[in-house]
C-alpha cells in the first residue's frame, strides 16, 4: 500500500496548501534566470516563517537561513525552480498558463516539498544547528548551481554538507533510492561544423561535398563508444541534429552536426573527447574539407559522498519509505553535481511513479503531457526534514 498523506500526521496538515502551491507554481512556469514570480513567493513564505531571507543569489536564486539551537553545524538543502522551454499539452485545469514554458520535470513539486520542510523545521524546532534551505534557478542546462557558487553561496551560506532529491516516476510512489559515487552522468555537448565550397549537385567532382563528408563522420561518431571505451565502463553518444541544405540541386557549402555525450567518469570523457575531435580531423584531410569542433563539457557526473549517501538512505527508511542502494546511476545530467563538487552531499531519487503505469497522468519526465504527483509532496517533506536532522548530528 503506498504511503499517502495522512501517514504522515505531523504534517498532513501543511498539504492543501502545498499542493495549492504547487499547482500554481505549475500554471505559471519560469524558464532559467528568469524565475522571479517563483522566487519571490518562495522569499515571501520563508520570511512569514520567520526565516532569513537572501534574494537574488545568482541571477534568481533564494537562500533562507533557520537556526535552532547551539550546534555549529550547517546543512544546505536545494530545490530547483525553473521550467522548461517547452510546450505543455497537458489538460489539467493547473496546466501551463505560458507559452514555450512547462515544468515537465517537476522542480514546482521540488520547490513546494522544501518550502514545506521549512515550515515543518521552522515550527517543530527539532534540530540541532543551522539550516540553509537553497532555491536554485536555471537547472535546466544553464548552469544555476554553479553561477550560485560563483556568487558566494558558500562563503556567504557555509553547509557542512548539502542535499537534494528529484521525484522519479520510474519508481513507485513510497520508494527511493540513491548510492554512493555517481548518481547521475556528466554532460557534455558538441557542435561540429563541416565545410566545403558548395557547388552544383551535377557537378561533384567541382566541390568538396560536405553532406557525404558530415554522414561519414557521423557513423564514424556512432562507434567511438562501442570501439573506443572500455566495455566495463559505461558512457553514451548521440548525434541528435544534422542540418544542412537547402535545395535539391545545390551542395551546400556547410553542415551542421550536433550532439550529447554521457558519461560517469572524467577519463572516459577525455578518451571519448579525444576521439571525436581526431575522427573530425582525420575527416577533414580525406575530403578536403574544414571541419570546426566546439566540444562543451556544461555538466559535471553527480558525485555522491558514501557517507552522506547512508544518510540519505537512513533518513528515507526513518520516514517509512521502502528506500535501497541504487544499482547503477542515470545518464540523465543534473547541475547540483556543482554543489557536489564543493560539499560532501548526495542527490535521493523519490519515487512517484503510480500503481497502474500507464494511466492517464502517468508521464516521464520531459514529456509535454507530464505532471508532479502531489501524493509525493509529504513524502518529500518527511524526507527533507529528516536528512536535515540527521545531518546535523552527524558528528
Amino acid at each position: 500500500m503506498p504511503l499517502q498523506a495522512n501517514d504522515f500526521p505531523a504534517i498532513a496538515d501543511l498539504m492543501p496548501e502545498l499542493v495549492a502551491m504547487r499547482r500554481d507554481l505549475h500554471a505559471h512556469p519560469e524558464l532559467a534566470y528568469e524565475e522571479r514570480r517563483t522566487a519571490g513567493i518562495v522569499a515571501q513564505a520563508l520570511r512569514l516563517l520567520g526565516i532569513e531571507v537572501a534574494e537574488g543569489i545568482g541571477g534568481t536564486g533564494v537562500v533562507g537561513t533557520l537556526r535552532c539551537g547551539d550546534g555549529p553545524r550547517t546543512v544546505g538543502l536545494r530545490a530547483d525552480m525553473d521550467a522548461l522551454p517547452m510546450t505543455e499539452l497537458g489538460r489539467a485545469p493547473h496546466a501551463s498558463r505560458h507559452a514555450g514554458a512547462h515544468h515537465g520535470c517537476g522542480h514546482d513539486g521540488h520547490t513546494s516539498m522544501l518550502i514545506g520542510a521549512a515550515r515543518q523545521l521552522a515550527r517543530t524546532r527539532r534540530f540541532d544547528g543551522t539550516v540553509h534551505f537553497i532555491f536554485q534557478p536555471a537547472e535546466e542546462g544553464k548552469g544555476g548551481a554553479r553561477r550560485m557558487i560563483e556568487d558566494g553561496l558558500f562563503d556567504r551560506f557555509p553547509c557542512d554538507s548539502v542535499y537534494a532529491l528529484h521525484n522519479w516516476p520510474d519508481l513507485p510512489l513510497g520508494t527511493a533510492q540513491t548510492r554512493a559515487g555517481p548518481i547521475m552522468a556528466a554532460a557534455d555537448r558538441f557542435d561540429i561544423t563541416v565545410r566545403g565550397k558548395g557547388g552544383h549537385a551535377a557537378l561533384p567532382h567541382h566541390t568538396p561535398d560536405a553532406i557525404l563528408a558530415a554522414s561519414q563522420l557521423v557513423g564514424q561518431l556512432n562507434t567511438i563508444v562501442a570501439r573506443r571505451i572500455d566495455p566495463n565502463e559505461s558512457a553514451v553518444l548521440s548525434v541528435t541534429r544534422i542540418a544542412g541544405g537547402q535545395s535539391h540541386n545545390v551542395l551546400p557549402a556547410e553542415v551542421g552536426i550536433t550532439g550529447t555525450v554521457r558519461s560517469f567518469d572524467p577519463a572516459t570523457q577525455d578518451r571519448i573527447e579525444a576521439a571525436l575531435r581526431a575522427a573530425a580531423a582525420g575527416l577533414a584531410v580525406a575530403h578536403g574539407i574544414e571541419v570546426d569542433v566546439n566540444y562543451d563539457r556544461y555538466y559535471p557526473a553527480t558525485v555522491n559522498s558514501p557517507a552522506q549517501a547512508e544518510i540519505a538512505l537512513a533518513a528515507a527508511r526513518a520516514v517509512g519509505l521502502q528506500a535501497d542502494m541504487a544499482p547503477r546511476g542515470a545518464f540523465t545530467s543534473e547541475d547540483f553535481a556543482f554543489m557536489l563538487q564543493n560539499k560532501p552531499g548526495a542527490y535521493l531519487w523519490l519515487g512517484q511513479g503510480r500503481p497502474d503505469p500507464g494511466a492517464e497522468g502517468e508521464r516521464p519526465l520531459h514529456h509535454p503531457c507530464y505532471d508532479f504527483n502531489d501524493a509525493a509532496l509529504p513524502l518529500g517533506v518527511a524526507w527533507l526534514c529528516e536528512v536535515a536532522a540527521r545531518a546535523l548530528a552527524t558528528a
